[in-house]
């Protein structure tokens, strides 16, 4: 049985992630927006009933909510749907403070519902591919793991792009940060410090548009960094160990495809391009040996059907809430560490 989900918001997260592998997955039924863009769902979801507010969406029949509203609402939306009984799902950044992360957490406790957040990079192809690698031992043990999201974005948005504007939760930090930070806990752990230089690097920036984190474990380190200044990117990713190393370019196809209309299933949905698959360097005997390493396919629809099997199932979650309070409680500590000029023990 389908589960009726509701969304709010319908900007760039509702309209290209969330919308399209809501319907993509068989045991969700998109069911209601909350938006003011009513006639964009309607040109694309003819059948879903269009709200002017969330109340009004919270007193339907759905299930499930989807909370796709600027990061600022995040707490308050996701608050009111656990207290109407509603399981929940919140773009990434789950919070701005781990307080309401807390919050959150305890009262879908108490109420007895699903709570998650929308980590979708987790299912990006070059992280798959990254975590084939490393549990192949062709690496061997993690020295540096080093992430990149760059960008070039020289110009900063209009006063109507409210990730651009001085406001809690907005910038590239939140944004991006967010995303290389649950990637590094995945693979490494909850580190013991954490170093950051936080930067407002372009012109007329308001908000962090550079940072550069180094997250400390007790033999290695994660190197995470985005930029908007970045007109030639390099290396994605860079993992380097005691018996050899692998690099990886290129952003993985999903997001882009998303934006195209293509949908899971559809043909070379998730695919890397040959020429960006990642090459691993290790040692056979005395021989130093270079080899491409196919990419795994892509595949953010499981993030979808692993809620949805949570729901009806009781299965175990993908994305728990308490991972993404590590990530709001570690994007904390750089913060502190950027103004602090210092290391900070976690």
């Amino acid at each position: 049985m389908e589960i009726p989900t509701g969304l709010i918001g319908y900007g760039l997260s509702g309209s290209v992630f969330h919308a399209p592998l809501i319907a993509a997955e068989k045991g969700l039924k998109l069911a209601g927006v909350v938006t003011s863009q009513k006639e964009k769902v309607r040109e694309d979801f003819a059948d879903v009933e269009v709200y002017d507010d969330v109340e009004a969406l919270l007193d339907s029949e759905v299930e499930l909510i989807v909370v796709a509203s600027p990061n600022t609402l995040h707490a308050e939306h996701a608050r009111k749907a656990i207290l109407a009984g509603k399981h929940v799902v919140v773009e990434k950044p789950f919070t701005i403070t781990t307080a309401e992360a807390e919050e959150l957490i305890a009262l879908a406790r108490d109420k007895g519902v699903q709570l998650s957040v929308f980590h979708n990079r987790r299912w990006d192809n070059d992280f798959l591919t990254v975590n084939q690698v490393l549990a192949s031992g062709a690496i061997g043990r993690v020295s540096v793991y080093e992430a990149h999201y760059d960008r070039y974005t020289p110009e900063v948005e209009g006063e109507t792009a409210w990730r651009e504007q001085a406001l809690p939760g907005s910038g590239i930090l939140y944004d991006l940060g967010s995303h290389l930070i649950d990637q590094a806990v995945q693979v490494l752990g909850m580190p013991e410090s954490i170093w950051a230089d936080l930067r407002l690097d372009r012109e007329g920036a308001e908000t962090v548009d550079y940072f550069h984190l180094v997250l400390g474990y007790p033999q290695s380190r994660a190197i995470l960094r985005a930029g908007t200044l970045v007109r030639q990117a390099g290396p994605r990713f860079m993992v380097h160990g005691d018996l050899g190393s692998f690099n990886k370019y290129g952003l993985d196809p999903q997001e882009e495809q998303l934006k195209a209309g293509l949908r899971p299933g559809d043909p070379d949905w998730g695919t890397d391009k040959p020429e960006c698959f990642g090459e691993l360097t290790t040692a056979v005997g005395e021989l130093t040996v270079r080899t491409k390493v196919d990419t795994i396919p892509g595949s953010y629809e499981l993030f979808y059907r692993g809620v949805a099997a949570a729901i009806r199932n009781k299965e175990p979650l993908q994305v728990e809430p308490r991972d993404a309070l590590r990530v709001i409680r570690l994007i904390e500590a750089a913060q502190r560490s950027a103004k602090e000029k210092r290391v900070i023990d976690l």
